[in-house]
Parts: C-alpha cells; structure tokens; sequence
C-alpha cells in the first residue's frame, strides 16, 4: 500500500503558538488559491507533499532529501491528547512531535509537562521556536526561510536572538538534552534541533516543514510503510449527529476501514459493532470547523473519519478500535486489546495509591510518571472515582487517589474527606503532580512537628543574678538562655542531677511557651530550691532522655545549630 504520510503532534504551552502555526500553514495553502490540495479530516489537517516541495524545495535539494512520503498528518488536537487520547500499541499515534516554545518565555510548566510525554512515549521531536517577530527591531520578511530573513537582521536583533536563544538551550540542558539551531547539528539522533519560526510572518515555516519531512524520510520509512487489511485507529472524541445519532472521530494510524466492517471498540467495556457509514468533512476555509460531511466507501491511512454505527453510547476516548471484515476473527481481535489493557492497568494487594484516569494513554502516563517517582501503585483503572474506590482505600496505609481529567462528585469529595482519603484532581498531570508534592511536604512537616512537640529539646540557661524572685515551691528566678531552647515542663538538670522541672516562662509579664538562645526570660521551677540545688549564676540543662535523642537524632535537619551542639555534647 506503500508508505503513509507521518502523523505530526504539535505540544506546548498556552499562548506559545501552536494554533498561530497551524493557521499559517492551512491559510497560506488557502490564501495562493490551492484549497483542493487540502484533504479534509477529522481532527487532522494533512500538508500534502506538493505543498511542502513548493515552499520548501530549495531546502530540501539542499538537504539532499529523496522525497516518498505523500505529506505530513497535523493532529488538530491539544498536544497532550495525542498522547493521553490518541494512543496505540507500544506508544503514541504521532510518529513526530514539534514542540512548541516561545523565545521570549523559554520552558513552562506545560513545556515541561510535553517533555515528560515526549520521553515516556519516545517520540522523536523537533522544537519550533516562536514569536521571533515579536523580538524588538526584527525586520519581517514574509514567508521566507529562517536562514534568509537572518541575513537581512540588523547585528543588535542578532545579539538579542541568540542571548534569548541559548537561555533556552541551556533551560534543554538542565532537562538532559543537548539542542542547537537545526543548521548547526550535524547528528540528528544526538542533537535537538531548534527552528526558529513565526506563525504570524510565515519566516522559518520552510525549514520547519522541510525538517520534519526530512527527519521522517530518514529516521522513519519503515515506521510509515501501511499493512494491508485490517484498521487501527483510536477514538477521539463521541459525538452526537443529527440524522446520524451519537457517532466516533477516529483517528486511523493503520490499516484501512471500508462501509461495512466490523468494527470491535472498547477497553473494559468493549463494543462490537457494524459500521453504518464513513464520513469526512466537505471541503472548506476553516478545517476544524465540521459541519458538513460526505459519506466515502473506504480510507486508508493515516486519516480523521467520523464513523456512525450502532451502540456506541458507552465509548470512551482513546478507547482503541480494530476494523476487521471477517466475523470471525472478532474474538482474536477482542483478546487483542484485552492484553493491551492489561499491560497498562495495574491491580494488585500491595499498598499504593489509586491512579483513575479518562482514557488508557492518561493511564499510562501517570503510571509512568508515578514509578518514575517511585511512587508505589495499588491500582490503576480508568472511569471516574466511585464511592467503591474510596472504601476499598480508606484501610489501606496512605489512602491516596490521583484522578485525572475525571469527574470527582460533591457525594464523593464528602465521602472521601469523612474516610480520611485524600484525592488529587486536575486535568494537567503536572498539577497532580504538584499537588501532591505539596501535600508530602505538608503532611512530612507536620509529622515532624507533632515527633519534636513530643519530645524535650536541647536547652541551656543561666540563673542571671539578682534575678530571685522566689527561693521555692516553686522557685522563680531571671535567666538568660545561652544555647538551644527551653519549653514549659522541660525537666532540668545540673551538673547531671535533676534540679526541678520548668512549670511557666514569661516574657515581659507575657506568659510563653518556649524560649530561645539570646532572650532573657522568667522561669518558676518546681522541685529547685535557691541555696540548696541552685544558686545565680548557676547554668541548667534540659535533661534528655535516650529517647529524646533517637528522636531528636532522626530530626537533626530540623533543629537550630546550638540544639546540636548541645545534643553532641551529652
């Protein structure tokens, strides 16, 4: 069936550019008259190769690339999703990623979060550097290629782009990648290339679609080469239709799909159906907008179809689907995706959090990221949090459950906080991931506060005289502490003996719970008696006990310098 175009993932974060990009390319296909090119799909836009030779054929003779491939598959989609939805065997449907990063912001919390997905589902990737417009002084020059506008770049523009430039670079460093401007590598499978782009001008949109055609001419072919037979796609989105009832935009990664097949959908809830009728979107401006759709018999891949079919009601995004002719083998098939699952899902009796995720590619990306962390897991499904999830963790050590782009109902947030369960919920894995670092923290810090208020601290004052009170029952006198801390009921010793035990500490008439080395404090202590077991300008220490120093031993990195001394000391 020879060799499908590759299918593109354009990642990054917010505002840094991926939708100005993908207009670009789509309205300067539009605005030279050339919209037949354009193959309508479902949550993709295709580049076809005619388009990319015309704006990137120098580049490409110079490069010395032998053009096979029919053009480059742009998902439509939100970058993470064509890794948490858009998933298939052994990794992600996209074959390329672009990752997208603003030179005046650098790397964000969603950079970072694209890198992670990059990594987990080892994508090779390119980094298209935006809003180079944007610099002060840049001299536009529509449409050209990056290595053509810089020449016309006064040197003040230049110095302003490469300081910007190899902030990034070295921001790619401290995340394990070594990256340069794409014409300064010269190993493409050791190096990172960076393009420079802007998707208002159109500058660099050459050498970032050359380079992607190229990297996948490459490093791909065998990648890209379609089998006979059989579909292979995954579900983007469940969609009611008029006229049609509730139908699946699938994306289609290989194989082919014809009116008529079987069609076998689903992960734990798998849906076995007949297809009813293959739809692409009519010609149009705007890509994304489907309003209209013409049936077709068949499609290949790679490609967006909308398909309509009965019962599929109860299909989950990202669920994967196989398209088969022959009845029969719908039952290797269902074994098929049930071991896919399950390579995925986790259950076991151990102690772990709970991971509930939309789709399996969600599922797979926290499982990874949580082991990465070494995070143990107990389970991983994916659906929404139920009340029976909560109760099957509320006796389990650290009862924790990470739902991700899941509904979690007012009944179960109740449920779960009378159960003492704690659960994460966002729709950004990093956030998750954030929250729940916080929480560690918190919850490490408060644990440590609770051990340290259990146990006497180091402590040492000295009796300032002319500062008796009281001689006795119990005795008051002015001390200053020298070194560590004294608290109320500390027992205090002398020299090793036991003088009495601290009943109250007042701070200028204020009574206080505790006192520092450097202040200067009143002190009533019971069992001491001036004259006989203490005298001024005696020195007092508050006596540790074995066990209060295997406490306090565990937590030296929460204690003051001269505590430490102390503590050394006995």
């Amino acid at each position: 069936m020879g060799l499908r175009q590759p299918i593109v993932s354009i990642l990054g974060h917010v505002d840094h550019g991926k939708t100005t990009l993908l207009d670009y390319i789509r309205g300067s296909i539009v605005a030279k008259g050339e919209a037949g090119l354009i193959t309508q799909h479902i949550g993709a836009s295709e580049v076809p190769i005619e388009y990319i030779k015309k704006i990137s054929g120098p580049l490409l003779e110079k490069m010395k690339v032998d053009v096979k491939i029919p053009g480059l598959l742009f998902i439509d989609t939100p970058g993470h999703e064509a890794f948490t939805t858009l998933r298939k065997r052994g990794g992600a449907v996209a074959d390329l990623g672009v990752l997208i990063i603003d030179i005046n912001e650098g790397l964000q919390p969603q950079t970072m979060e694209s890198i992670r997905f990059l990594k987990d589902f080892k994508t090779p990737f390119v980094i298209a550097m935006t809003k180079i417009d944007r610099l002060m002084g840049w001299n536009p020059n529509e449409g050209e290629s990056f290595l053509s506008t810089w020449e016309k770049q006064s040197q003040r523009v230049k110095d302003e782009f490469e300081k910007k430039f190899y902030t990034i670079v070295g921001q790619l460093s401290s995340e394990g990648f070594e990256a340069d401007r794409y014409d300064r590598v010269e190993d493409f499978t050791k190096k990172l290339s960076i393009l420079p782009v802007s998707g208002i001008t159109g500058e660099g949109m050459p050498d970032l679609l050359m380079m992607l055609t190229g990297l996948a001419q490459r490093y791909l072919e065998d990648r890209l080469n379609v089998t006979p037979g059989e579909g292979k796609g995954t579900v983007l989105e469940i969609k009611d239709y008029k006229g049609l009832g509730t139908t699946i935009d699938v994306i289609l990664y290989d194989g082919e799909i014809n009116a008529g097949d079987w069609l076998v959908i689903g992960t734990d809830r798998m849906v076995v159906t007949k297809t009813r009728a293959l739809l692409k979107p009519n010609p149009m401006k705007e890509i994304r907008v489907e309003k209209a759709f013409r049936p077709v018999k068949s499609v290949t891949a790679a490609s967006g179809i909308k398909i309509a079919a009965p019962e599929l009601e109860n299909v989950i995004a990202g669920s994967p689907l196989r398209a088969v002719a022959d009845e029969k083998r719908i039952d290797e098939v269902k074994k098929e995706i049930e071991e896919e699952v399950s390579e995925v899902e986790i259950d076991t009796d151990n102690s772990g959090v709970m991971l509930k995720a939309d789709t399996l590619g969600s599922l797979e990306a926290l499982v990874k990221t949580l082991k990465d962390m070494e995070v143990p897991i107990r389970k991983a499904e994916i659906g929404e949090v139920s009340k029976q999830d909560v109760m099957e963790m509320k006796s389990i050590p650290k009862p924790i459950i990470f739902a991700f782009n899941v509904k979690v109902s007012p009944e179960i947030d109740t449920i779960a906080s009378d159960n003492k369960v704690k659960i994460f919920s966002s729709d950004v894995i990093y956030r998750l991931l954030e929250d729940y670092d916080k929480w560690e923290k918190d919850s490490k810090n408060r644990k440590e506060e609770d051990m340290l208020s259990s146990v006497s601290r180091p402590g040492r004052m000295k009796i300032m005289p002319g500062y008796v009170f009281r001689q006795s029952k119990p005795a008051i006198v002015g001390v200053e502490v020298t070194k560590g801390i004294i608290k109320s009921d500390s027992r205090l010793q002398k020299e090793g003996k036991t003088v009495g035990d601290v009943k109250e500490l007042q701070n200028q008439g204020e009574n206080v719970s505790e006192a520092k080395a450097g202040e200067k404090v009143a002190v009533s202590i019971d069992g001491a008696i001036v004259g006989r077991n203490i005298e001024e300008g005696d020195e007092l220490d508050v006596r540790i006990t074995d066990h209060d120093k295997e406490v306090l031993g565990k937590l030296r990195h929460r204690l003051r310098g001269d505590e430490i001394e102390l503590l050394d000391g006995e």
